[in-house]
């Protein structure tokens, strides 16, 4: 059986997010609407697409969905930032070969309250010194950064990358980056390795984080609007029009 695609709304194209919209206004044609939402909202993970699965097509006015829509969007926006954020700052640390207390320090500050206590975030990154050395580990499962990870997970493992880049060179993370996964932090950390100065590093990645956010919230923005013609059993053709005024 063939694995069904995995959305990701920071990652997907503004035209794949379109597509899918219009994919489900097209088989609502031929099957009940409630089925196919559903069975979409069984199988989505992708926390905003699911939220508008489960709110948009609920028996809650116009006017709340939007509202709530609004709430969620800064929501998770404000994650994805703070976690693009994380990334970048564990860059600067490789670029510049930052100590790692004071990297987590910059990471604590990200936070209302650090998500842990020192001592257990080098405790945990500590371990993954031992957990990559066993033959035939799942690296890909173990190094990967994703945005889509626990904050707590998420700090702990770039945290693996400072301490590492520190004690082995910045250059000796290069056999991990098959595994990294996260876009940003593999260009920001292969321009480290590269010895691209550390403030430039910054920079370039506060740029490609604010306008990854940006991109973000105007597809977001779209979503919201085509669910709720598809409720409002608008035409494929109405609801294709909607997606194209968020295109060039």
């Amino acid at each position: 059986m063939e694995k069904p695609l995995e959305l990701d709304i920071l990652e997907m194209p503004l035209e794949g997010l379109c597509a899918y919209w219009l994919s489900i206004r097209k088989i609502m044609d031929t099957r009940k609407g409630k089925t196919i939402i559903d069975e979409e909202i069984a199988h989505t993970q992708e926390p905003y697409i699911l939220f508008l699965l489960e709110t948009a097509f609920s028996s809650l006015s116009r006017e709340t969905v939007r509202r709530l829509a609004r709430v969620k969007r800064d929501i998770q926006l404000e994650d994805y930032e703070r976690k693009i954020d994380l990334m970048r700052l564990a860059v600067f640390a490789i670029a510049s070969g930052e100590n790692p207390r004071v990297t987590l320090v910059r990471m604590d500050s990200k936070f209302a309250s650090p998500l842990m206590t020192e001592t257990k975030a080098f405790d945990m990154a500590t371990a993954m010194f031992d957990a990559i050395k066993p033959k035939g580990v799942d690296l890909d499962i173990l190094l990967s950064v994703d945005h889509k990870l626990k904050a707590d997970r998420l700090l702990v493992k770039l945290l693996f990358f400072v301490m590492y880049a520190r004690r082995e060179s910045k250059q000796a993370l290069e056999r991990f980056m098959p595994h990294v996964g996260s876009r940003f932090f593999s260009e920001g950390v292969s321009l480290a390795i590269d010895n691209f100065e550390a403030d430039f590093l910054a920079h370039h990645m506060e740029g490609i984080r604010d306008r990854t956010i940006v991109e973000t919230g105007r597809k977001m923005d779209m979503a919201l609007d085509m669910s709720l013609a598809i409720r409002d059993k608008r035409s494929y053709d109405e609801v294709f029009r909607i997606g194209r005024a968020y295109m060039l």
